[in-house]
């Protein structure tokens, strides 16, 4: 803390050192379990039934994430995921911000009834009946399209974009039309390259959610070969633990083979979650510098 700690009064000293605590408190209770988890992963999962695994593994062993990548269609489902992150959050920025560009012009006819349809969004849904009806009459079930277009536009999104947005000094826009720039131009050549903080962070959010999302895969494709790869694990775990089910209520008959797997329900599922946020965890570096300041300049507005 520095000298600066000794200069300051007592209660600025005794909030600052709870304040502290509280932060510490608040990193143990998100880094310990997930030290839990990779220990649980690179344990024999037969052998961490026993209990006693807390950080580090008490035998190392690659045999969940063995039973994770023996999956069939894995590089697809792989390529599936990738694909579907890149693509649809590539497009879901770029047309998002179009619309918040659009949508923040105090000159725009109708904007605040565009804005309230907008919203009125974000409070009411069809249901997921009428959504799949809806999904299957414009023929973009079974087909990879499904993952990327009805998630290419989120309200809460929009909004967040159009209040950062309505920061940027409209002076900007002004020279800009002057020089002869267009509402387009002005779009791609001022608003987008001042905006970086907050497209990271609506980028990370929807690449997050199109690599996480194994709802619409399970629900809206029946063509295996186009399954992400959350779903294919999320199935591969539930097929684990239906086999381990089985197993034990017919252990008389499948004792031997009850003792020869390593690998269990818990201990796939903790490889599993190891396999889908590595991904994450290696794109959140790059952006971590615009986060906060994206999210707090697109929260607020003046």
């Amino acid at each position: 803390m520095g000298n600066e700690f000794y200069k300051l009064s007592m209660g600025e000293r005794v909030f600052k050192i709870v304040n502290y605590l509280l932060i510490i408190a608040l990193c143990l209770s998100i880094i310990l379990p997930f030290l839990n988890i990779v220990a649980l992963a690179f344990n024999p999962g037969k052998d961490a039934e026993r209990g006693g695994i807390t950080f580090l593994p008490r035998i190392w062993s690659l045999d969940n994430f063995k039973k994770v990548f023996e999956a069939a269609n894995i590089s697809t489902a792989f390529g599936v995921s990738v694909f579907r992150t890149v693509v649809g959050t590539i497009c879901s920025l770029f047309l998002t911000a179009m619309a918040a560009y659009a949508v923040k012009s105090k000159t725009l006819p109708g904007g605040k009834f565009f804005m309230m349809f907008i919203f009125f969004t974000m409070l009411f849904s069809g249901g997921i009946i009428p959504y799949y009806m809806l999904l299957k009459s414009i023929h973009l079930t079974n087909t990879i399209w499904v993952y990327v277009i009805p998630s290419l536009y989120s309200a809460w999104n929009l909004i967040i974009m159009r209040t950062f947005f309505q920061q940027i000094h409209p002076s900007l826009e002004e020279s800009a039309r002057i020089d002869g720039y267009n509402d387009f131009s002005i779009f791609l050549r001022i608003i987008m390259p001042l905006s970086r903080p907050v497209i990271a962070v609506i980028g990370l959010f929807s690449a997050v959610g199109h690599w996480n999302d194994w709802f619409t895969g399970a629900f809206y494709v029946r063509k295996a070969e186009l399954r992400p790869l959350s779903t294919l694990l999320q199935e591969m775990l539930m097929s684990a633990e239906a086999m381990r089910d089985t197993l034990n209520q017919a252990a008389g008959v499948n004792y031997e083979m009850l003792e020869k797997m390593t690998v269990t329900g818990n201990s796939l599922k903790m490889a599993t979650i190891i396999v889908v946020v590595t991904p994450i965890i290696i794109i959140y570096p790059f952006v971590q510098r615009y986060f906060a300041k994206g999210i707090m300049i697109g929260s607020i507005k003046e």
